[in-house]
């Protein structure tokens, strides 16, 4: 197998691996960043970026932590708790702020868990069910990816709150879309029945990548990581559906995302207000 390869090819271009999650490391981000809105920064268009990427690591984060107790050994269990809870922490700081760029002064609560499924602006991709292993580390190979290309030129934004939130966040991406493709070619250049799996994982997952691209033009980006990793694992790279398979950013979800939100939100709804 060559997922070896692959794996430190991905990873030169991010020899710094911090691996720590948002929720257990030591670094604030946001440490010495003035957190006022700049002049000439569009403070809507601001607030709609920040709340749709927090939307997509939202929804991303609680379909991964649905692996806890079912993932095949412990330790991937913990590493798809920690990229979960690597994405959380990124979900909490766009929440924050959007709420600062709208005016609105609403916390990472209020977006979390007191909004409906239609005030979703997530893409359609992080909502899909997993219907096994292959799929989930498919599904985040292209997410992560996608996330990282769109994070490393988020990095140099006017808003210096979201140019730091994108510079911590490309640290985390760069190990998750590592981990990823290196289940992908392990699976893919495996027995005969995880690469079938793999391989129907893809074409599966594929089709999406016209609504990412819609969402944001890094698709060539994410194209070229596809291609180094499936031609790793012997696999053939599907041709992905040009049009958007999703409308995600416009609030047309699947019929999926209204279960996994009453799941998620079911207690703070029941108990608004409450703390623990």
């Amino acid at each position: 197998m060559s997922d070896d390869h692959v794996y430190l090819s991905l990873a030169e271009e991010h020899e710094d691996d911090t691996r720590w999650a948002y929720g257990t490391g030591f670094e604030d981000p946001l440490h010495g960043v003035d957190t006022g809105v700049p002049d000439g920064v569009d403070r809507t268009e601001l607030a709609a970026l920040c709340l749709a990427l927090g939307d997509d690591a939202l929804v991303m984060a609680q379909r991964l932590a649905e692996w806890t107790t079912r993932a095949p050994e412990l330790e991937e269990e913990v590493a798809l708790a920690n990229i979960g809870l690597d994405l959380l922490g990124q979900a909490r700081l766009l929440y924050s702020r959007a709420g600062q760029a709208d005016g609105t002064g609403r916390d990472e609560d209020a977006y979390a868990y007191f909004r409906d499924p239609d005030d979703f602006r997530n893409v359609t991709l992080v909502e899909l069910p997993d219907t096994d292993f292959a799929f989930c580390v498919a599904r985040l190979l292209v997410f992560a990816s996608w996330r990282l290309a769109h994070f490393e030129r988020l990095a140099a934004s006017p808003d210096p709150v979201l140019a730091a939130v994108a510079a911590k966040g490309a640290k985390e991406l760069a190990y998750h879309r590592q981990y990823a493709a290196e289940w992908v070619v392990r699976l893919g250049d495996g027995t005969e029945e995880s690469h079938r799996r793999t391989r129907a994982a893809l074409d599966a997952v594929l089709p999406h990548l016209g609504e990412l691209a819609a969402a944001q033009d890094t698709g060539d980006d994410v194209t070229a990581v596809l291609r180094q990793v499936t031609r790793a694992a012997g696999l053939p790279l599907p041709e992905p559906v040009p049009a958007p398979a999703g409308r995600g950013r416009d609030g047309g979800h699947s019929a999926h995302l209204a279960p996994l939100l009453a799941e998620l939100q079911g207690v703070a709804r029941a108990h608004p207000g409450a703390t623990w």
